[in-house]
C-alpha cells in the first residue's frame, strides 16, 4: 500500500515523500509462560493457530517480559522503558508515572506519520492517564483496525483474557478436561496431588480455548486480504499462572512465547526466512523499537529496548544477544524487592528482603484452590524440601542452571563450581541497578509523600544516594564478620534510609547479627522515622527479641496514610503468618475513623481485610 506524507523529518528513515508501510497487529494472551505452548515444549499443548503463524515467521526461543505481572510488564511494553527506572514497577501504583522527558508511549510516533491505531482492549499502564493523549485513534472493548480510512497502514492490538489468572479461581473440579489429570507432569516444586493435576489440566484447556479465539481473529485477517502486508506478532503478557508462576521473578514467571509471523510482501525486514526459530534473546524494552524499526521509524529515540527486527537487523547479532533483566515489587498488598539477570542458560535472582518468603499472603492468589492446599500442606508438614521453599525464607542470591533444573529447585549459588558466574551475574546485576538509578530502593510511601511527579528526574537526582543504599544492601552478600563495623557504621547514619536498608541487611543475616541487637532495640525506642523503627520492629521479632504485638500499635499512631499503614501491615503479615506465629490484636482498627473508607481495591484494605475482617468501603 502506498501512502504520500509530509511530515518533520526526525520520524523518517526512508524517503520524505512515498513509502510503503507495514500493517502491524499484536495478539496478547494473558498469563502464559513459554513452557506450556508444544512449540517450546513437548508437554506443551498444542495450538494450532500459533504453530500456523510460526511456519510463516519467527519464533523466538528467548523471549522475556521483564515482570512477571500485569501492569507492570505491560507499562514496559508500551513504553519501551523499564519499570524501575520510571516508577512503574509496583503493581498496581499508588500513583501514576510519567514519561521520560522528550519521550512519548511509542504508539504516538506511529500516528505522527499516519498510521490508524487502535487497542483492543485492555491497556493496564501505570502511567498518568495524560500521557495516553495522542496515542490511540481508539481503546476500547470494541476497538478495531477496520476503521481506519481506505488504504491508511494501521497499529492494532487484540487482547484476549481467556488464558488468565482469575479462570483458575474456580470453587469446584466437576468439569471435565479434555487432559486426563492423571497424566499430568507436575512441576517439582508443586506437591503432586488431585488439586494440582485438575488446574494443569484446566489451564491447557485455557490455551486451546484462547487459540481458538485467536484463529477466528486471524480469519478476520485473511478475509480481509491483510496477510501479505502485515506483521503479526504473538506473546503473552508474562508468565504464569499457577502457583509461583506469575507474580513471581523465576523464569517461569518471565520467559513468554513470542512468534512474528513475517508478511511476504515485508520479508526483507525480517533477519531469519520465514520458518526460523531465533535463538537471540528479546525483551518486553525491545517491542517498542522493534515496532517504529518495522515502521520505517527512528527507534533511538531514548527507549531503553533495542530492536529485533527491520531491515538494520542482522541475525547473527540478534542472537549474540543472550542478557535478560527482570523485576518484581509490590503486586497488590505483597510487598517484596527481587531483581533477576538471565544469561544464556543461568537464571540469578537476588532477594533484597529474603525474610519476604514468596508464599507471604496475597488475597488475589489465594482465591486459587491450588494456593490454599499447597499453604495447607506446608502447614501440616505434608511436603518435601522442594515443595517446602516457597513457604520459606529464600537465599539472598540464587543461580539456577535451566538446562538440568528448568523447575529452578536446585541453587547452585553456593557452590564453589559456579562462583565464576555468580560473580558475573552479580557484576551485571549491581551494574543494571545502578545505571538505572533502581527507584525501588527508596520506599513507596516516601516518594509518594514528597509529592514525586517526574519519577525519572527524580531517580536521576537521587542517583549517588541510590548507588549508596544499593552498595548497603549488598552487605548482604558477604560474610557477617566482614560487614559488622560497616554495617553498625550505617545503623548510626544520619541518612534514615541508611539506616533502613542497614537493618533490612540485619533481618538477612539473621541471628548471625546478634551483636546488633541492642542497637536494634533503641532505634524501635527512639528513631524517629517509622519506616526505620518497622524494620528494627522486624529484625528483632524475627530474631525472636521481642514480642511484636507491644509495638504495632505505636507504629501504626504514626502512620501518616494508607500508604505508610500497608508497609507496616505487610511486616504485620510476614510475622503472624510465618514461622513465629506472632498474635496480633487489631479489631481495634475497625473502629479507626481515618481507616474506615479504605477501598478493599486498595492494597491496604485488602491487607486489613485479611488480617481482621475490615469490609471497607467500595470506591
Amino acid at each position: 500500500m502506498k501512502l504520500k506524507l509530509f511530515i518533520p523529518f526526525i520520524f523518517l528513515s526512508l524517503s520524505l515523500f512515498s513509502v510503503d508501510k507495514p500493517n502491524i497487529v499484536w495478539v496478547v494472551s494473558e498469563d502464559n509462560s513459554a513452557s506450556w505452548l508444544k512449540l517450546y515444549s513437548k508437554t506443551g499443548v498444542e495450538m494450532p493457530a500459533i504453530e500456523k503463524l510460526a511456519k510463516n515467521g519467527l519464533v523466538f526461543n528467548n523471549a522475556f517480559s521483564c515482570a512477571p505481572v500485569c501492569s507492570v510488564a505491560r507499562s514496559t511494553i508500551i513504553s519501551g522503558c523499564y519499570g524501575p527506572r520510571v516508577g512503574t514497577q509496583y503493581h498496581r501504583n499508588q500513583q501514576y508515572a510519567k514519561m521520560p522527558d522528550g519521550l512519548k508511549l511509542f504508539p504516538y510516533y506511529l500516528k505522527q506519520v499516519g498510521y490508524y491505531t487502535s487497542n483492543c482492549h485492555k491497556e493496564d499502564y501505570n502511567y498518568n492517564p495524560k500521557e495516553k493523549e495522542g496515542v490511540w485513534d481508539e481503546s476500547s472493548r470494541k476497538a478495531s483496525y477496520k476503521k481506519r480510512k481506505p488504504g491508511q497502514p494501521f497499529f492494532h492490538v487484540q487482547n484476549f483474557t481467556t488464558t488468565h489468572e482469575s479462570s483458575l479461581h474456580f470453587q469446584d473440579m466437576k468439569k471435565k478436561t479434555t487432559d486426563n489429570p492423571a497424566d499430568m507432569r507436575v512441576f517439582k516444586y508443586h506437591p503432586d496431588t488431585e488439586t494440582f493435576r485438575y488446574t494443569y489440566a484446566y489451564y491447557r484447556d485455557r490455551h486451546r480455548l484462547v487459540d481458538q479465539q485467536i484463529s477466528k481473529f486471524l480469519k478476520g485477517l485473511e478475509k480481509d486480504d491483510l496477510l501479505d502486508d502485515t506483521f503479526i506478532f504473538y506473546y503473552g503478557d508474562h508468565g504464569g499462572v499457577l502457583p509461583r508462576g506469575k507474580g513471581y521473578a523465576y523464569n517461569n514467571g518471565l520467559q513468554v512465547p513470542m512468534v512474528v509471523y513475517v508478511p511476504k510482501n515485508w520479508q526483507h525486514l525480517s533477519p531469519a526466512s520465514r520458518g526460523s526459530r531465533v535463538d537471540g534473546f528479546v525483551q518486553f524494552v525491545d517491542l517498542a523499537p522493534t515496532v517504529l524499526e518495522l515502521a520505517g521509524l527512528k527507534s533511538d529515540l531514548g527507549f531503553d529496548g533495542k530492536a529485533f527486527l527491520g531491515k538494520e537487523v542482522k541475525l547473527d547479532e540478534l542472537n549474540k544477544r543472550n542478557t535478560s533483566y527482570g523485576y518484581a515489587d509490590r503486586f497488590d498488598e505483597k510487598y517484596d524487592m527481587v531483581r533477576t539477570v538471565r544469561k544464556g542458560d543461568f537464571h540469578y535472582m537476588r532477594n533484597y528482603q529474603r525474610f519476604n518468603y514468596d508464599g507471604l499472603y496475597n488475597r488475589y492468589r489465594y482465591r486459587m484452590l491450588a494456593y490454599k492446599e499447597w499453604q495447607k500442606m506446608f502447614d501440616e508438614g505434608k511436603l518435601t524440601k522442594e515443595q517446602s521453599q516457597f513457604f520459606e525464607e529464600r537465599p539472598v542470591e540464587c543461580l539456577y542452571d535451566l538446562s538440568n533444573d528448568p523447575d529452578e529447585v536446585n541453587n547452585l549459588a553456593k557452590d564453589p563450581q559456579y562462583s565464576a558466574i555468580v560473580k558475573e551475574m552479580r557484576g551485571l546485576l549491581t551494574g543494571q541497578v545502578k545505571d538505572l538509578a533502581d527507584l525501588s530502593f527508596i520506599p513507596e510511601p516516601i516518594m509518594i509523600r514528597e509529592g514525586v511527579e517526574n519519577f525519572v528526574e527524580y531517580g536521576q537526582k537521587n542517583k549517588q544516594r541510590i548507588a549508596k543504599l544499593s552498595q548497603i544492601s549488598d552487605l548482604s552478600l558477604r560474610a557477617f564478620p566482614e560487614i559488622k563495623k560497616d554495617l553498625t557504621a550505617t545503623l548510626n547514619s544520619s541518612d534514615a534510609l541508611e539506616r533502613y536498608w542497614g537493618l533490612i541487611v540485619c533481618s538477612n543475616f539473621g541471628n548471625q547479627a546478634i551483636g546488633l541487637y541492642d542497637k536494634a532495640k533503641k532505634m524501635l525506642e527512639n528513631d524517629s522515622d517509622l519506616f526505620v523503627k518497622t524494620r528494627a520492629l522486624e529484625f528483632l521479632a524475627l530474631n525472636n527479641q521481642i514480642v511484636p504485638g507491644n509495638y504495632i500499635k505505636n507504629l501504626i499512631e504514626m502512620a501518616k496514610d494508607e500508604n505508610d499503614l500497608g508497609l507496616i501491615l505487610n511486616t504485620v503479615v510476614l510475622l503472624r503468618d510465618g514461622k513465629h506465629k506472632y498474635k496480633f490484636d487489631l479489631n481495634y482498627l475497625l473502629t479507626e475513623k481515618r481507616w474506615s473508607g479504605l477501598s478493599l481495591k486498595s492494597p491496604t484494605g485488602r491487607r486489613l481485610e485479611y488480617l481482621i475482617g475490615y469490609t471497607g468501603k467500595t470506591k
